[in-house]
């Protein structure tokens, strides 16, 4: 990146992935950088917590997918993911269920080859060439098209990009994508729900994000031993290592501005003079801290934006093991579109509602007491909806049936040693998560890459914003990437 420019001062606003990516990188540059965190720890949605029992849930993100990319960080400061922390490669990498049967993905590749061939003849070679055009897509998409900072489309005129537009397949929807590969409905589901983290109907997603199967499959579905949290602390510390200093427990409140520039940012009541600001933090909150004139998008804009959902989460502590329970599972027992449907279109609460999930003490013990159990249930909601605990309870008894009836245990809800809720209003309460939304922009088609809000303002030369709400979208890795765009942006800025 390069550290040939005049040192400047700089603030990041948050410390989730893509300000611990932001700061790393800036420091690098050689400038003075400060991250503010308005918790007590760093991580943002993907922060970790302990309980009294001894239970340790990650608050977030819980598939570790595209570990190539998270790998290409740390090698960016002359040091490897295995310095950090423990990989395991789980396996199965999953368990689908559904209404009739249940489906484990193996780990290796050549076993899923065999899985899809018992499941529906002939579409082992099919599978073979629906991840060989995905692995271009990832090779392509996830090392070039996403690294840009998008102020215009002249930036993807590039001879490598420009060759495989077509083979992108920007303009097919990924939902007729697939059914031009597989016929089974069981198949088609198993391809489709990566792009249920993008945040739309796989009808509304366009078939380039084929490349997450390339990046979840084929590359393996990972775990970090003591969990998410350990790349959280793992990219802080590099942060630290180029001089970045955190201030936790230190809550952003104005940016102070003069004559289109930034000249202090308001904090805890005092005012910080720094040269560059970059926002971690939710976009549409951040443009509240400064002049509605001086914002580059209006209320009217966010409204009119099409959200990734928000999710109902539950924390649950349980006594005695969960036998047939795996470490990640896709309930799929409803129909899809139905449940989509009452996210996007009714701006509801599901009626027949599918949910993910999570058993991480079936891999690592550390995260349960003995002879206990770390569940993480999530449930896919419209943001912006009611989630009165009432409500909130209703849908845990439900998850907590289906898990019941699928592994042959009883009275679950009798077994709970620990129990904590976390939806919609805290998003909006922990975050400043706009209508509560847990995942940001989907990414369809009108809000992919020059189409999403931009990561400079408009009118104020010295204030960015980075992570999920701008390029180059949702996920552990875009926001890594995300952050590694803006500090290269900032390290071009002359201060005047």
């Amino acid at each position: 990146m390069g550290n040939g420019k005049l040192r400047k001062r700089i603030a990041v606003i948050g410390s989730g992935f893509s300000g611990l990516s932001a700061a790393a990188y800036s420091a690098q540059s050689g400038n003075e950088v400060h991250v503010f965190e308005r918790h007590d720890q760093p991580g943002g949605r993907a922060r970790q917590f302990r309980t009294p029992e001894g239970y340790i849930f990650d608050m977030g993100p819980s598939w570790y997918w595209m570990p190539d990319i998270i790998e290409s960080f740390f090698r960016d400061f002359d040091c490897n993911v295995s310095d950090f922390y423990e990989l395991v490669s789980l396996d199965p990498q999953f368990e689908m269920v559904f209404s009739e049967e249940k489906v484990s993905v193996p780990e290796k590749n050549e076993a899923i080859r065999e899985l899809f061939e018992k499941i529906e003849p002939g579409s082992a070679k099919k599978y073979d060439k629906f991840m060989q055009s995905a692995k271009f897509k990832y090779e392509v998409g996830m090392k070039d098209f996403v690294t840009k900072p998008c102020h215009n489309w002249l930036e993807f005129a590039s001879p490598k990009i420009a060759a495989g537009a077509l083979k992108l397949d920007l303009l097919s929807n990924f939902r007729k994508y697939v059914s031009g590969y597989f016929s089974d409905s069981k198949l088609r589901s198993l391809m489709e729900f990566p792009v249920i983290f993008l945040g739309a109907s796989p009808q509304n997603i366009p078939a380039l994000y084929s490349l997450m199967n390339y990046g979840g499959y084929v590359l393996g579905t990972k775990y970090p031993l003591g969990g998410f949290y350990q790349l959280v602390l793992a990219m802080k510390e590099v942060a630290e290592k180029q001089g970045v200093t955190f201030h936790f427990n230190h809550d952003v409140q104005k940016l102070n501005t003069e004559n289109g520039k930034i000249t202090s940012i308001r904090v805890d009541g005092k005012d910080h003079e720094f040269d560059v600001v970059i926002a971690s933090s939710d976009y549409h909150h951040t443009e509240t801290l400064i002049p509605e004139s001086l914002r580059n998008y209006d209320n009217a804009y966010w409204k009119s934006k099409t959200f990734a959902p928000s999710c109902l989460i539950y924390y649950l502590g349980i006594k005695g093991k969960i036998q047939h329970l795996k470490h990640h599972t896709l309930f799929f027992e409803n129909n899809l579109d139905d449940h989509i449907d009452s996210i996007y279109r009714d701006k509801r609460w599901p009626d027949q509602p599918l949910f993910y999930s999570c058993c991480p003490s079936k891999t690592d013990s550390g995260v349960a007491p003995e002879n206990c159990e770390n569940l993480f249930l999530l449930l896919p909601l419209a943001s912006g909806i009611n989630d009165e605990e009432s409500v909130r309870e209703k849908y845990l008894k439900e998850m907590l049936k289906r898990i019941e009836s699928h592994t042959g245990e009883n009275d679950l809800i009798s077994r709970i040693e620990y129990k904590k809720s976390y939806c919609v209003s805290d998003f909006v309460s922990d975050y400043n998560a706009y209508e509560g939304n847990a995942y940001g922009l989907a990414n369809i088609l009108s809000q992919t890459a020059v189409l999403k809000p931009k990561i400079r303002n408009k009118k104020i030369r010295n204030l960015f914003y980075t992570g999920q709400l701008t390029v180059p979208g949702p996920g552990v890795p875009p926001s890594i990437i995300s952050g590694k765009i803006v500090a290269t942006e900032v390290s071009k800025l002359k201060i005047k």
